[in-house]
């Protein structure tokens, strides 16, 4: 009967106790966690790898879209042609002002 004295743990036994059972917690909680988003992503689609120069639209051809969707109107989608192209004038055929002057 000699190792009944007290409760048996020094301050030091409950001290890496609690420190062992937070630890635990951790670990159980980031294994929940890492599950639900390993599972969580598997009916999703990947991210895409970023694309190359050489991969990406043309300024025209992202008008086009634009102006088969509906976002730019007919006159807008010349205009916007024309500048790409260079044009110093509208596909409407009206002159442009000159840079840096109002047309007021």
């Amino acid at each position: 009967m000699m190792y009944w004295y007290g409760s048996g743990m020094s301050g030091w036994g409950y001290a890496l106790m609690t420190v062992s059972m937070i630890l635990f917690w951790g670990a159980v909680i980031f294994g929940i966690v890492l599950l639900v988003r390993y599972f969580g992503r598997s009916g999703q689609p990947t991210a895409a790898p970023p694309q190359s120069a050489e991969a990406l639209p043309s300024p025209e051809r992202l008008l086009a879209e634009r102006f088969a969707r509906g976002e730019i109107g007919e006159e807008e989608y010349r205009q916007r042609v024309a500048v790409l192209r260079g044009a110093d004038q509208p596909a409407n055929g009206q002159a442009r002002p000159p840079a840096g002057t109002s047309t007021r």
